[in-house]
This record gives C-alpha cells, structure tokens and sequence, in this order.
C-alpha cells in the first residue's frame, strides 16, 4: 500500500537521564500521525551509529541535539515529504542515501532513528494494523517475550563500585505477561526491603535497578536469589532465572580485565563465569567479553554456549555486517537487539533475520537513556524472539514497555516465553 509523507518535524525533549534527545513526529497524506522518541546509551559500542550531538558547552554541557533537529526538519523532510513509498524498506533506504555515511555521521543516527521508528509506526496505523502485527515477518509467530528487569545497576549506569553493569531477574517460567510482571514487582519490592536492611543508603542506577555499595558480583547474586526466594518463587530456569551483563568491554584495558579488584585474562572470565554459572542460577550472559577480544568470546561460546544464551551487544552493535562475521566465527549464540544501534528499523529487522535463520537469539533492548516510547514492547513480540529488556520494573520510561506488553496480551492470543 503507498504512503506519502504529508508533515514531518522534530523537537529537542528530555530522556531518562536528565539529558536531550529528539521526538520526531511524521504525518501522512491519510491524516495518519504517529510520534516516536529516540533513545540513547550510555555504554555504547565502538561500531555503534554516530549520535549527533551539538558540541555547544553552554547548552546542556555540549549534548543538545538541535543539529539533529534541525537535519529532520530541513534536509530530512525536504527528501521525504511529498514522496510517495510502497513500504518501510524504500523509506529506510532512502534516509540511508540522504546521509550517504556508512555510520550515519552526517545527518545523525538519533535523527535517522526517530523517522524511520515514526514512519513505521505510521505505516503501521495507516493500514489499521498494530505496530506489532506490522512488524512480523511472514514466516514468525509472534509471542509475548519473557522480560528481564535490571534489578541492580553498575559500571556506567551507576554511581558506586560493582564493575558489573547489570544484573536481571527473568520469570522464565511465568505463565503469562502479567504473571511475569507481578513476579518482577514482588522481587523488586523484596530486594528493596533487603537492602534496605543491609544498607543505610542505596541510591539507583539510570535504568531504575538499585546500586548498593558492593562491589563482588557474587555478593549481587546471593541477594538476587534470596529476593526471589523471600518473594515466594523459585530460583531456577523453571521459575525466576538470573540474567547478567557486565559490560566488559568497560573494564578491559591492555588485554586485561580489570574487575572486582582482580586484573584477569580471557581464559580467567571464563573459569570465573563457569563458576558463577555452577553456583547460581544464571541463563544468560550478555558482553561477558569486551567487543575486540574475539579470540576470547570463541573460548567462551566453546566452553559455555551449550549451557547459556551468550548475547552479543557491543561486539556486534545490532549491525547485519558484523553479525554476519560473528555467526561464520561462532563467537556466541544471540544478538542484543538494539535499534538505534544501527539506525533504522529496516536494518534491525534485518539483522533479527540473520540471526533467526542461524539458530541465534535475539534479545530485544532498551538504552540506559529513555523516553516513554514503548516501540521495543511491539518489536519483541512482532519479532517472536521471546526476551526483551527495559530496565527495573519502576520508573515510568520502562514500565512503559512492560504496560505496553500487557496491552498487547489483553488484546491478542498470543503464546509466553521463550521458544528455543
């Protein structure tokens, strides 16, 4: 069905954090508006799309994002509006003509993100569909995806000494989405009580987990299991499972890791992570490497890849090119999902196509910096791949997600949980 972009404008909001991001709004010849807000992280990938940021120290300390604006209102909706398009592929394409960079350096990737994420919504609405049903691809059931709250923060997200970046809770063996939502709550609520009375203070990290003054990973985990346990669940695969993801590629300097106080090499995470992996019940490891050392991730898909799911976020940057290298050298099994990672829906669709037809997962992801967009929600479950991360259950920029799902489920008869 043909669409042709009637209106298209950007402003300069705030995100999660207290620092600027673009909402862009697109509207169609049919009257058709969809709105969509751009995320942003903070622990980013090397090859990651450039985010364009204004670089003026007297405004928001260098981080506005007017350029980005005004590249969605002048150049972007000169080459779009009035244009007619048969699908969200053409218009994709033609944002990734328009900047002519290879990491979308000129025009921006938040202003390039924002469009593409507010045509497809559009689209989506324009032929009376849900934003999820539109994003299926033909061959997929979509299902509602087990979510992953990020219950403590570290490393970049927050302001005390755990090396480690995040540490989720997933109820694995929840029935339903709001069964896995009341889970996630009642654990929250459990550690919150814990470390309340462990601590005198525990501040909270930029993704709504808490960041209490710890600093060995181990120490993290046992809370985690006995929060799970106080809150009436089982500590397993069969009920509530452990997720982490140090982030390693934040503490890797000189081919060494430098972690929890120690300095260890690649075989030594490794060993550390089989021993976590014996002694609590974790299932999935996110960047349990950094992203240049693949001679490492190989030795660690070799040695635990039948017994976790090893995601890929940094060492892959949601880029088809780069997963493509990484299936061929078999350095892990999944894919963090990340859509401004790479720019457009197109290519994320894309790149959840590749690692679907590999056998790999596909982990569906939020940014430490957030609006109430609630596209990743539609993404997991159009997509089927089963998991999706938006932070603690609290802070309205992630239940927002996390609510979206239940919307989904109250209107759709669709299956819970992980397929593989």
């Amino acid at each position: 069905m043909e669409k042709t972009v009637r209106a298209l404008r950007a402003i300069e909001i705030l995100d999660s954090r207290s620092r600027p991001t673009l909402a862009v709004t697109l509207t169609l010849s049919d009257g058709t508006v969809a709105r969509a807000g751009v995320p942003s992280g903070a622990s980013t990938g090397t090859r990651e799309t450039v985010e364009l940021r204004d670089g003026d120290e007297h405004r928001y300390g260098g981080a506005g994002v007017l350029k980005a604006v005004g590249h969605v209102n002048t150049d972007i909706a000169d080459a779009l509006v009035g244009r007619v398009f048969t699908n969200l592929d053409e218009l994709d394409q033609a944002l990734i003509d328009l900047d002519g960079t290879v990491n979308k350096s000129r025009l921006g990737a938040n202003a390039i993100v924002g469009v593409s994420i507010a045509a497809a919504r559009a689209f989506a609405w324009s032929e009376g569909v849900q934003l999820w049903e539109f994003l299926r691809p033909a061959t997929t059931t979509a299902t509602l995806p087990v979510p992953h709250f990020n219950v403590v923060n570290g490393g970049v997200h927050a302001l005390n000494s755990l090396d480690f970046q995040e540490f989720m809770i997933a109820p694995l063996g929840a029935p339903s989405m709001a069964e896995a939502l009341r889970a996630g709550s009642e654990i929250y609520g459990k550690l919150r009580g814990i470390l309340s009375d462990e601590f005198s203070q525990t501040g909270l990290g930029d993704e709504g987990g808490f960041a209490p003054p710890i600093d060995q990973p181990e120490r993290v985990l046992r809370l985690l299991v006995r929060a799970i346990e106080d809150a009436g669940y089982r500590a397993d695969r069969s009920g509530v499972a452990i997720a982490m993801d140090p982030a390693s590629s934040e503490f890797y300097r000189d081919g060494r890791y430098h972690v929890a106080g120690e300095s260890l090499s690649s075989v030594d995470m490794v060993t550390w992570y089989e021993e976590l992996v014996e002694a609590f019940p974790v299932w999935l490891l996110e960047d349990g490497l950094a992203e240049s050392d693949w001679d490492g991730w190989r030795e660690l898909n070799a040695r635990l890849g039948d017994r976790l799911e090893l995601v890929g976020d940094d060492i892959l940057c949601t880029n088809p090119v780069i997963i493509a290298d990484a299936i061929k050298e078999n350095i892990a099994n999944a894919a963090l999902i990340k859509v401004n990672q790479i720019g457009t829906v197109s290519e994320t669709l894309e790149a959840m196509r590749m690692c679907r037809e590999a056998g790999w997962g596909q982990f569906v992801s939020h940014r430490s910096g957030e609006t109430e967009d609630t596209f990743i929600a539609d993404l997991a479950v159009g997509s089927g791949c089963g998991h999706l991360k938006s932070g603690a259950p609290a802070r309205g920029e992630r239940t927002a997600k996390y609510n979206r799902l239940l919307e989904i489920e109250a209107a759709a008869s669709l299956g819970y949980g992980l397929s593989r």
